[in-house]
């Protein structure tokens, strides 16, 4: 093993250590740390043991730019010759011991496939560093990370470094499983504490009391920002104050995070009237810009380069890769003092200051405004404090009229967030893992996957109701096991049949009651003493109707007149009509109600009633009994026969041998109850454990709809290998383009264009371009109307999230540049910073630099994009890579 003593002459802290004993007991190692804790120090270490053992180490990284940035680092540590590089178009001393590439190219090795092809193996590799690990959340290429850890070979260890992360376990425990052996190493230790402060309007102070925890009992008096309509200016805290505050606090040089490229270029304005460099960096200064302007003069930023004299700068994805380098380099060396930067700095490339400046503790996303996540404030405050130059870092968030103090503590004070999976099924996976896997394998490398893994933690609650339920449905089945099933179900429909005949014979009773009450209503008025009624209602309130002779009629208060009647019972009542349920016309009157007289102690009023005396009873006695409603209504007989019948086969059931019919019955309901319910839970729990699949599913039901896929054997066809071969956000699309033939008479600039349209995504609508697009190009892109309507579709039926690009306003600034317009001119014409049209242009270069590789395509094709490249590829574009 190397010496630990002649590597690095100083001593290593005990992360280090822990990691370095792991990855020497053959395991792959997970560190976590904070932001400058020294976790590339163990990356090293693991490049010097493979070069003692005479193997290999490839170092990922997320970025082209961070891997530009580790040659350089490794070439001036490992010597020039041990050092390669491969990074999509650039491919320098592959074969070296150590290569550095980004992620994106290990994984595409790792297919196995033409896409992999880099002119280097994995033969000799021993380990593989994955730097800057909690990219894995990042929406867009967080999946790139989780499929190199589940394809790489089991026999190479694997280095992952992060930052801190709230489940590092989780992590670690899954590459356990996927990969092998897998120690965590964690350590919240940062060798330069932070200490936060905040600033107003006014002062500069501790954000944190004594403990680190709570709010500085200076703070507690301030009251929080208030938003003035109108008068904005006025409640920010001025730029210059803030510098200035840092600069007699002897706090520079300082990162100064602004979450605009705007924002950025304007502070620069703000304070360039400000020196902060002495004479000694003033001259350097001017000797290093001088030299850059003179090898580069059209790569100067426009209004920046006398701040720049003076030690301020800006740092934001607008602005030429070329000036941006010379500005990290610079600030390297402690000559600018602050830059203003996008969040996009914090993300990995190797600025340390000894402050970091937060404008606002929250940004505009797609997504609408929101607060600064607890990792997103750790990862630009953990540029604070650089290793041996600061005894400690300094952190300062800046009062906005948005948030205050209450928000910076919380931030301050908030652990990391978890990782989580951003894995993603996409065309390319898919069409090269099926080259080389059959179905099943891929399906069991998809469930492999880190978010597989986090749904499993996540659904184990269901999984423990599921057996719960399970548990359940056995004790009741047991209980039921016993009874005959088939006589209990017939038992069943009995009592189900029973409840719908006494449903069925409540409705027709209504019913009849209805007809006859009607019927009642119209003879009332014409009612005359002895007729036989049948009372029910507001001012006679019986559960049934009850018979009564009328005596006699009184004037009511409405049209109708009070009845004064005689119950079955021998009660005096007065009653209204509606209170007559029955009126018997049929049955002849009792005229021995003629002698009779209501008593004189009973009012006149519906509802009163008075007990009868010996007379009365003697008349009641001679009352005929009203006919039954079955009796007036033979529907209802009907029904009551059939409901009886119902009754009858109930009781002498087979199913009465048992003891409790009934709750046998309730018992197999529920028992059919859980059974549901898991049912119900078992499906979803499938189709949440096997969301990555289906979606899987679903890419090759459109590849095969498009011909990509064989629906056959489910191998890619020629179609399919040529997206395969591709790498973009959409390989079907770009395939499909380079098929159908729109291109083939296209000349370079023309080609270049046209393939531009298909990879450039204009975010920004307010963009504008003075270049008109040649009508060949817009005819050949004409023609792909249609083919991009059909990939909607299908994308959308099946709720594939592809973009499928096709920009036609910005891309002439790329037919321009092929044509060889010069760059002032080609700025000059377009309202996207310098830094957009690089991008646009390499994006191109990209995909010009694979259509030689994509098989199947005719040379001439091959020949018009190995030509649209080069005519691309020149100052300030080309990438800056020495060889």
């Amino acid at each position: 093993m190397p010496d630990l003593v002649q590597l690095f002459p100083f001593p290593l802290d005990t992360f280090q250590l822990q990691a370095v004993a792991a990855l020497d007991a053959g395991k792959s190692v997970v560190v976590c740390a904070p932001t400058g804790s020294g976790k590339t120090l163990v990356g090293e270490y693991a490049i010097h043991r493979a070069l003692a053992h005479g193997k290999r180490v490839f170092y990922t990284t997320p970025l082209k730019a961070l891997s530009n940035q580790k040659l350089r680092d490794f070439r001036e540590q490992f010597g020039h010759d041990q050092v390669g590089l491969l990074t999509g178009d650039i491919s320098i001393n592959r074969d070296a011991p150590i290569v550095v590439m980004t992620t994106e190219i290990f994984r595409n090795m790792l297919y196995g496939t033409r896409i992999g092809e880099t002119g280097t193996t994995l033969q000799q590799v021993e380990a593989v560093v994955l730097d800057e690990c909690h990219y894995m959340n990042d929406r867009q290429r967080g999946t790139v990370w989780e499929e190199s850890i589940i394809y790489c070979p089991p026999e190479i260890q694997l280095l992952a470094l992060s930052a801190t992360v709230e489940n590092s376990g989780q992590l670690t425990d899954w590459l356990q499983q996927v990969h092998g052996p897998t120690e965590l190493i964690y350590s919240d230790f940062r060798p330069v504490p932070l200490e936060f402060h905040y600033c107003t309007t006014k002062r500069l102070v501790p954000l944190l009391d004594s403990s680190n925890k709570k709010m500085h009992p200076q703070l507690k008096k301030q009251r929080p920002p208030q938003r003035q309509p109108g008068r904005r200016s006025q409640n920010r805290v001025g730029l210059a104050f803030v510098v200035g505050q840092l600069q007699q606090r002897d706090m520079l040089p300082a990162i100064y995070f602004i979450f605009s490229r705007r924002g950025c270029d304007k502070a620069v304005d703000e304070v360039s009237g400000l020196s902060l460099v002495n004479e000694e960096e003033s001259r350097r200064l001017k000797e290093r810009i001088d030299i850059f302007l003179a090898h580069n003069p059209d790569a100067g930023r426009a209004g920046q380069v006398e701040p720049l004299y003076r030690g301020i700068a800006a740092h934001h994805a607008g602005i030429l890769p070329l000036w941006k380098g010379l500005v990290e380099e610079l600030f390297q060396e402690g000559l600018i003092k602050v830059v203003f930067a996008t969040e996009t700095l914090a993300a990995g490339i190797n600025m340390p200051a000894r402050t970091t400046v937060i404008s606002s503790l929250s940004k505009r996303t797609d997504m609408g405004h929101r607060l600064l996540t607890a990792s997103e404030f750790l990862q630009m405050a953990g540029r604070a404090g650089r290793r041996g130059m600061d005894l400690q870092g300094h952190v300062v968030t800046v009062e906005s009229p948005f948030e205050g103090s209450r928000e910076a503590v919380h931030l301050a004070t908030s652990g990391p967030d978890p990782l989580v999976s951003q894995f993603t099924p996409s065309y390319g996976m898919v069409l090269n893992l099926l080259q080389t896997h059959s179905l099943e394998e891929a399906k069991d490398l998809i469930e492999r996957s880190f978010g597989q893994y986090l749904a499993t933690l996540h659904l184990q609650p269901q999984q423990e109701e599921i057996a719960r339920l399970e548990k359940e449905i056995g004790h009741h089945q047991a209980q039921l096991d016993t009874v005959d099933e088939a006589i209990l179900a017939d038992y069943a429909k009995l009592k189900e049949r029973i409840k719908e005949e006494r449903r069925l014979l409540k409705i027709l009773q209504q019913q009849a009651t209805t007809v006859l009450a009607e019927d009642v209503a119209k003879m009332v008025p014409f009612a005359i003493a002895g007729t036989l009624l049948s009372l029910k209602g507001k001012h006679i309130p019986v559960p049934q109707p009850v018979p009564a002779i009328l005596v006699t009629k009184l004037q009511g208060s409405g049209q109708f007149p009070y009845l004064v009647c005689l119950t079955h019972d021998n009660h005096w009542y007065v009653v209204t009509a509606g209170d007559v349920v029955g009126l018997h016309a049929e049955i002849p009157r009792l005229q021995a109600v003629d002698r009779l007289a209501p008593p004189t102690d009973l009012p006149p009023s519906p509802g009163q009633h008075r007990r009868g005396d010996a007379d009365t009873a003697a008349v009641v006695s001679r009352m005929v009994q009203p006919p039954t409603l079955e009796e007036l209504a033979p529907e209802v007989k009907e029904q009551l026969d059939r409901m009886q019948q119902v009754e009858m086969a109930l009781e002498n059931h087979p199913a009465r041998q048992w003891e409790n019919p009934t709750g046998l019955l309730k018992r197999q309901k529920h028992l059919q109850a859980l059974r549901d319910e898991r049912a119900d839970r078992t499906d979803k729990l499938a189709k949440y454990t096997g969301r990555y699949w289906q979606e899987f599913l679903d890419i090759m039901d459109v590849l095969k709809h498009f011909g990509a896929l064989d629906a056959a054997d489910n191998r890619p066809t020629e179609l399919g290998e040529m997206a395969a071969a591709i790498r973009g956000d959409n390989e079907l699309w770009l395939a499909l383009a380079l098929a159908s033939g729109e291109f083939d008479h296209l000349d370079a600039p023309q080609f270049a264009t046209a393939f531009a349209a298909l990879v450039t995504e204009n975010s920004r609508p307010d963009s504008w371009c003075r270049y008109k697009l040649s009508g060949v190009v817009d005819e050949a892109l004409g023609g792909l109307h249609s083919l991009r309507r059909q990939i909607f579709q299908q994308q959308h039926r099946r709720r594939i999230d592809a973009p499928i690009w096709l920009e036609y306003d910005l891309v002439p600034i790329v037919e321009q540049w092929a044509l060889g317009e010069n760059w002032v001119t080609l700025c000059a014409n377009t309202s996207l910073d310098e830094g957009d049209i690089v991008r646009i242009l390499r994006r191109t270069l990209d995909v010009l630099s694979q259509i030689p590789h994509v098989p199947y395509l005719a040379d001439h094709l091959r020949l018009t994009a190995r030509d649209a490249k080069d005519l691309l590829n020149r100052f300030p574009v080309n990438e800056d890579v020495e060889g």
